[in-house]
C-alpha cells in the first residue's frame, strides 16, 4: 500500500446551508392531520398531543410531525398531580419548562411583541428529526380556524432588519400575513401588534413555535384574533370535571386541522461543513502495484512488462491519521490509469 502526506495547502474547509421541506415525504406544506386518542388519554396526554401526517391506524410507522402543548403560569386548565399539593399541575410545568428553556430563569413570564406578558402559551414543538438544525426563517406559515373565523400567521423575518435574541436563541415575532401561492413565500400584512402583543414567537434554533392565546382570543377583525376560547378551569374545577386529557391541546389541534389549504408550511435549515482534500498524484508516484499476486514465490515479477512500463489503476483514496488508522474512504466512479507519463488531481469531499 502506498501513502502520501497531505500538506496544509491541500485542504480547504467550506460550509453550505441546506434548505429542505420540513415534513415527512419531503413536503413543505402539511395539509392532513391525525392524532392518537390512545396517546391523548395516557399520562402524556396531560402534557402534549402528538400530531401526525398519516392515520396511525392505517399507516405503518407513521411519524409524529409536531406536538401541541398548553401551559399556564398558574396551572389552570389541568388537574393537580396530587390534590394535597396545590397548584402543581401539568400546565404549570409546561409553562415553567419552556420559560426556563427560553429565558433561562423561573421568574420571567412570556412576552410577545412590545413586552406584553401572557399568563398562558401554546407550544408547537416540531419533531427533532424534522427540523434538523433549525427552521428556515421566512418559510413559516400557519392557518388557524375557529368556526367561521380564520387567521393566517407568518414570522416577521422578511420585514425586520435585525435579528432579536433571547439568551442565545434567535427569536422572530409572529404576525398576521398572507400566502403567495406563486412563489411559495409568506408576507406579513402588517408589522403592528394586537392589543395583546404579537400572535406569538418562533425560535428557529430550538424548533419551537409559541403562540399567544391572548391574541388568538381577540374578536375577529384587523389585528384581531379568532375569538378562541381556552379552558382556564382552576385545577380543582378541572379535577371535579373528571377530564382525562388536556382540553386546550385538543382545541388548538381543531384550530389547525379544520383550516383550509394551505395550512402549515415550514422548511428546515442546516449547515453542512465540507473539507476538501486535493489529492495530487505526481508522475513518479503510485506507478507500481502492491498486489502480492504479481510476484512468484521467489519474489520475481510474473509480468515482465511491469518492469519497464509499470501501470496501475487507481480506484480508491483512503484518508488516514498519523497513526495509520483509516478514517474515511473515497471511491472513484471508474478506475483511472496511472503510469510515469500521467499525473492526477483528485478532489475528495468529506461532509460532517
Amino acid at each position: 500500500m502506498s501513502f502520501g502526506a497531505y500538506q496544509t495547502e491541500d485542504q480547504v474547509l467550506s460550509s453550505d446551508t441546506i434548505v429542505a421541506p420540513m415534513w415527512s415525504g419531503d413536503l413543505t406544506s402539511l395539509i392532513t392531520f391525525f392524532s392518537s386518542s390512545g396517546q391523548e388519554s395516557e399520562k402524556s396526554g396531560d402534557f402534549f398531543l402528538n400530531v401526525y401526517k398519516d392515520n396511525i391506524l392505517t399507516t405503518a410507522n407513521a411519524e409524529s410531525q409536531f406536538s401541541i402543548a398548553y401551559g399556564h403560569v398558574n396551572g389552570s386548565g389541568s388537574a393537580y398531580f396530587n390534590s394535597l399539593v396545590s397548584d402543581k399541575t401539568p400546565t404549570r410545568d409546561i409553562y415553567g419548562q419552556f420559560r426556563s428553556l427560553i429565558y433561562g430563569d423561573e421568574s420571567t413570564n412570556f412576552s410577545f411583541g412590545t413586552n406584553f406578558t401572557s399568563k398562558d402559551i401554546v407550544v408547537l414543538s416540531v419533531n427533532r428529526a424534522r427540523f434538523k438544525e433549525s427552521f428556515n426563517p421566512g418559510s413559516f406559515f400557519i392557518k388557524l380556524k375557529n368556526g367561521a373565523n380564520q387567521i393566517s400567521l407568518v414570522d416577521d423575518s422578511t420585514v425586520t432588519t435585525t435579528s432579536t435574541y433571547v439568551g442565545t436563541s434567535r427569536v422572530y415575532q409572529i404576525l398576521s400575513g398572507s400566502y403567495d401561492s406563486n412563489t411559495n413565500l409568506t408576507t406579513p400584512s402588517s408589522s403592528n401588534y394586537t392589543v395583546s402583543g404579537s400572535y406569538g414567537i418562533i425560535i428557529p434554533d430550538e424548533g419551537l413555535i409559541i403562540l399567544n392565546p391572548r391574541a388568538l382570543s381577540l374578536a375577529p377583525g384587523a389585528l384581531g384574533g379568532i375569538a378562541a376560547s381556552f379552558n382556564e378551569y382552576s385545577s380543582s374545577q378541572y379535577a371535579a370535571g373528571n377530564y382525562n386529557y388536556n382540553i386546550n391541546n385538543r382545541i388548538v389541534y381543531n384550530f389547525i386541522s379544520s383550516s383550509t389549504s394551505p395550512t402549515f408550511n415550514l422548511q428546515s435549515s442546516e449547515t453542512i461543513s465540507s473539507r476538501y482534500f486535493f489529492t495530487r498524484v505526481k508522475n513518479s508516484e503510485f506507478n507500481y502495484t502492491t498486489n502480492p499476486t504479481v510476484i512468484d514465490s521467489n519474489g520475481n515479477l510474473l509480468y515482465t512488462q511491469l518492469i519497464y512500463n509499470p501501470q496501475t489503476y487507481i480506484t480508491t483514496v483512503g484518508l488516514y491519521n498519523n497513526s495509520g488508522d483509516l478514517l474515511a474512504v473515497a471511491k472513484l466512479n471508474k478506475p483511472l490509469v496511472k503510469d510515469f507519463t500521467k499525473e492526477l488531481l483528485l478532489r475528495v469531499k468529506l461532509d460532517f
